[in-house]
């Protein structure tokens, strides 16, 4: 007699099975992998591990927070028009203008860097006017703006919308790292190669190249590698429970009993951890050796003007990272421990 199946649990069985699939497209490659890699130990070792969590993510505090206010000096009441016969006079014409008041952080850096550059010459020539008394005035200017470099560089740069672009994170990771782009890294490299010049007292600046670096680096991955080390860190760290709740009940073998599950749970490792999740961890690390580095090299540079805020969020940042890039060997541990009354790891995994 032919069994015929209620047409309620053939429904039923379709509709789950399209939602699992609408799932599952949903996923970065990376979340699939590693949920999948963890439901496997789960099947095999019996065990049920907890729900993943997302850590918390650093987030950048308010630019209100990290704007540095600094002081005009007297180059806001001078009269440029005493300047007569110094290029400097332009530039400060334009730094007291409508447009250079409300300029951005990054055009006022590079007004203040035009000051510092022009402005030796001009005092050198009021001096040889007997112009002594307008001299000082752009001596002391000159002064002040040097001391007020780090920080104009702070705020064209750490605390501009540029690089909180970089460190935003994204909705999805997609094929993150694969997808990303060696273009935001030249842009971090190149602004840090002419930060080291300004501070040593070489003014020279594209005006264009670094409006345009900024751009790059506004594109950039801060963010998703935040998100990708914080899940990665997430499901290893539900995986690392799961294996403790085994070897709670127990050891997975004994001298005279060898569980399927121990043969099972190598090949799991083999096929699941060390042939999809860890060359994806591996990509991810590299990137973070690439990018972060060239963040901190900036703030090493300009460390005396970073806002309390600032720095913060900077401890934030590296004591997570560093702790979210250890999640692949603490696994590795987990399963080391896990597989040891069966004669250990072995060379699957590290």
């Amino acid at each position: 007699m032919q069994t015929v199946t209620p047409p309620t649990r053939t429904l039923c069985g379709a509709l789950l099975a399209s939602m699992l699939a609408l799932a599952a497209c949903g996923e970065a490659p990376a979340d699939a992998a590693l949920s999948d890699y963890v439901q496997r130990l789960e099947r095999t070792l019996g065990q049920t591990a907890p729900q993943p969590q997302l850590p918390t993510l650093p987030r950048l505090p308010a630019r209100g927070e990290l704007k540095l206010a600094l002081e005009s000096g007297n180059l806001g009441t001078l009269d440029f028009l005493a300047l007569t016969g110094c290029a400097v006079q332009v530039t400060i014409g334009k730094r007291n203008s409508s447009l250079g008041i409300m300029s951005s952080d990054s055009q006022r850096l590079l007004l203040e860097l035009e000051f510092l550059q022009l402005a030796p010459d001009c005092i050198a020539y009021q001096r040889s006017q007997g112009e002594a008394a307008l001299a000082e005035l752009l001596e002391d200017a000159h002064a002040q703006k040097r001391q007020q470099l780090p920080a104009l560089i702070f705020n064209a740069t750490l605390g501009g919308p540029e690089y909180r672009a970089l460190w935003r994170p994204p909705d999805h990771l997609r094929t993150y790292p694969a997808n990303t782009s060696s273009a935001p890294l030249t842009a971090l490299s190149s602004i840090n190669a002419s930060v080291r010049r300004w501070l040593a007292g070489d003014y020279r600046a594209d005006n264009m190249a670094f409006e345009l670096q900024l751009s790059e680096i506004a594109l950039g991955d801060g963010g998703a590698l935040l998100r990708a080390q914080a899940l990665q860190a997430g499901w290893l760290q539900a995986g690392d429970a799961l294996l403790a709740q085994q070897r709670a009940a127990g050891p997975l073998c004994s001298e005279r009993i060898r569980p399927a599950a121990a043969d099972t749970l190598g090949n799991v490792i083999e096929k699941f951890f060390v042939g999809e999740v860890q060359p994806w961890s591996a990509d991810l690390g590299r990137r973070q050796h690439e990018l972060l580095p060239l963040v901190q090299a900036l703030e090493q540079e300009i460390d005396s003007a970073l806002p309390p805020a600032y720095r913060d969020w900077q401890r934030q940042r590296d004591t997570r990272l560093t702790d979210w890039a250890e999640a692949p060997k603490r696994h590795v541990a987990a399963l080391q421990a896990t597989l040891e009354p069966c004669g250990g790891l072995g060379q699957r995994a590290g």
